[in-house]
């Protein structure tokens, strides 16, 4: 009998020990899934280097030097900004298509305020610092407490927020002159400084200060750890005891704020205030998203992976317009590298099947 159990205990080790050394036992194509699955900003680092590098060789000194690089930060600021809005959003598994209108909304606000009605710059940028929250808000409650798709409440209100935009200022754009003589104040991140050859504006600070912001506020709180298991898995959220209606509007409202701060940047870049300008932030903050190597299906990516997807974008919009390629060509090579982004992430998720 006790020969048996001896018996039967070494067979069970052996055969302990052969499951453990197959589960070590992975591919190198495995290994790289894996990889990237633990790191989803690799593949967009590798491509925004592969990117400068390929410029650098064609177009030589008129793309590789600082203003021009340094021109590139100053394009994708906006939409590194409202990116970041856009990526708390989809790390929940949601989507939002308001963005640009909340942006634009928040903008007209604060020039109307400032300008035309004589409030204090500091009291309008307020006001449409609070509008866009008030914005997010109403996505987070009818995604959260209404149950709507994302896709579907966001469409919605992005029509709405836009047709009030067009209704309260009649169409009407607010002169640069008058911007600046009334309230300077609104124009103050697109003013730049130097350091030595390169010019930044102060929404390039801006923008990486906010991108350092969330990965910290990701990366080391519980409101992040929420954010990320909200996305993973909602029903193991709530399970688990994270109170996910409250954390979802919440997700929202910040996204709102931060949307309300890129119409105080969006002033600043143009200088006047018109209820047309940036209407198509939403699709680039999904699209620098997505490139960044955030999951379309929420629990995974990084707001430094939007910024560097942002990046990728506008290297690539610059080294093709240098080289005095069609526009048309730009548009072309960012979608592909949607479609390419995209099927990379379903190949990636793969791994924690």
């Amino acid at each position: 009998m006790s020969q048996t159990k001896d018996d039967f205990e070494a067979g069970l080790s052996k055969a302990s020990t052969q499951v453990a050394d197959f589960s070590r036992r992975r591919g190198p194509l495995e290994r790289v899934q894996h990889g990237l699955h633990a790191n989803p900003t690799l593949v967009p680092v590798m491509v925004l280097l592969f990117g400068i590098a390929v410029f650098g060789l064609i177009v030589g000194e008129r793309f590789f030097n600082a203003f021009t690089l340094t021109l590139i930060l100053q394009q994708v600021a906006i939409v590194g900004i409202v990116g970041v809005a856009q990526t708390l959003i989809v790390l929940t598994a949601g989507i939002d298509l308001s963005v640009g209108a909340i942006m634009v909304l928040s903008s007209v606000i604060m020039g109307q305020f400032a300008v035309t009605l004589g409030i204090p710059a500091p009291i309008a940028l307020f006001c449409g610092l609070a509008l866009g929250t008030i914005c997010g808000i109403v996505n987070g409650v009818l995604v959260a407490l209404v149950r709507l798709p994302p896709f579907i409440v966001t469409l919605g209100t992005w029509f709405v927020f836009e047709a009030a935009n067009f209704i309260y200022t009649q169409n009407q754009t607010i002169r640069a002159q008058d911007v600046e003589a009334a309230a300077p104040l609104l124009q103050f991140l697109g003013r730049t400084f130097h350091v030595g050859g390169a010019v930044f504006t102060y929404a390039v600070v801006a923008m990486v200060g906010l991108v350092l912001l969330f990965f910290y506020i990701l990366n080391h709180t519980a409101w992040g750890r929420h954010v990320y298991a909200i996305g993973d898995d909602l029903d193991a959220a709530r399970l688990s005891g994270i109170r996910t209606t409250k954390m979802l509007i919440s997700v929202y409202a910040v996204a709102g704020l931060i949307c309300g701060f890129g119409g105080w940047a969006l002033i600043g870049r143009l200088g006047s205030i018109s209820p047309t300008s940036g209407y198509e932030a939403n699709i680039q903050s999904i699209t620098a998203v997505v490139i960044g190597g955030t999951s379309l299906f929420g629990g995974r990516g990084s707001v430094i992976g939007t910024l560097i997807g942002a990046l990728i974008v506008g290297v690539f919009a610059m080294g093709l317009r240098i080289w005095g390629t069609d526009p048309q060509w730009t548009r072309l090579t960012v979608g592909a590298l949607i479609i390419l982004a995209v099927a990379a992430d379903q190949w990636i998720r793969k791994a924690s099947a």
